[in-house]
């Protein structure tokens, strides 16, 4: 009899494992089914968006406390269509490295920071948008004459900002790279360090998308100059937790509107007009929520 009972209160304990071990995969913590982005939008009319705190014109954090930029208004307009007011969205900084494992820790719901849509981060995140096409150039020193196009990148000393791929685009073959140009890689922890360094000759030129270099640029005027010599689309998107396809489309439908109705252009002008850049205003082709 002993023997019989423990055996039973060991098979009761094995099915109560089991069945603590089946919850749907669509459970969140607590028990309760995960929500999209969407849903706790419309719910909790509140929102956490991951932006840079420092790239003139795109995310820039003033000494008042709020932040500045493109993206910010870009991210402030979705989250209106999303149910969302401007009182109910926190912006969290968010810098390249970390865009990945905020999106996937739940640290933020959205990120807009100047976030290129790559296959590689594809497999990580899901990505509305594009909400608009950059293009990969050069930022180098006023006064450096010795560098007017992207192949004269050859054996210069190029800044690697940490979590960002545009350097490999200058120095890897294809496929994964394009120029597969012999320069030499130097560290930094984000592309604001970059310009720091340039500026103290530390390394040559800042290699990426267009409208950060032209921030930098209209910053600190003279002291910097953008090549004008574009060799990439870098489709800035918007990241997700991956298979959120509801709020995916959704974004995807105020990207668009904001086009139609004026706004993109009106932002863009607001924050790049003057800085010699060609600007876009047709809508980018959305690239899907699959």
């Amino acid at each position: 009899m002993r023997v019989r009972q423990i055996a039973v209160a060991a098979a009761a304990a094995a099915l109560a494992l089991t069945a603590a071990g089946c919850g749907s995969d669509t459970e969140a913590p607590g028990g309760s089914e995960a929500k999209s982005v969407l849903q706790k939008a419309k719910e909790s009319k509140k929102l956490v968006i991951g932006v840079k705190f420092d790239q003139p014109a795109l995310g820039l954090k003033k000494p008042d406390g709020t932040v500045e930029g493109f993206d910010v208004d870009v991210a402030k307009y979705v989250a209106k269509e999303l149910g969302v007011p401007e009182s109910g969205v926190e912006f969290k900084e968010t810098t390249s490295a970390n865009r990945e494992a905020f999106i996937q820790s739940g640290q933020v719901d959205l990120v807009f920071a100047t976030y290129s849509i790559t296959d590689e981060r594809k497999q990580k995140v899901t990505f509305g948008g594009p909400y608009y096409v950059a293009h990969q150039d050069t930022l180098v020193r006023a006064d450096d004459n010795s560098i007017k196009k992207a192949q004269d990148l050859k054996d210069k000393k190029l800044c690697k900002a940490a979590g960002s791929n545009s350097y490999k685009r200058v120095i890897d073959p294809p496929p994964d790279g394009q120029l597969d140009i012999d320069a030499t890689p130097v560290d930094a922890s984000s592309y604001s360090e970059c310009v720091a360094k340039l500026k103290n000759k530390a390394l040559d030129a800042v290699t990426t998308d267009d409208l950060i270099l032209a921030g930098f640029a209209n910053q600190q005027k003279g002291t910097f100059k953008v090549v004008s010599d574009p060799f990439s689309d870098e489709k800035y998107g918007v990241g997700m937790k991956k298979g959120d396809t509801e709020t995916c489309n959704a974004v995807n439908a105020a990207v668009t509107k904001m086009f139609e109705d004026g706004t993109a252009k009106t932002l863009l002008e607001k924050h790049f007009d003057g800085t010699g850049l060609k600007l876009d205003f047709e809508v980018p082709k959305a690239e899907g929520c699959a």
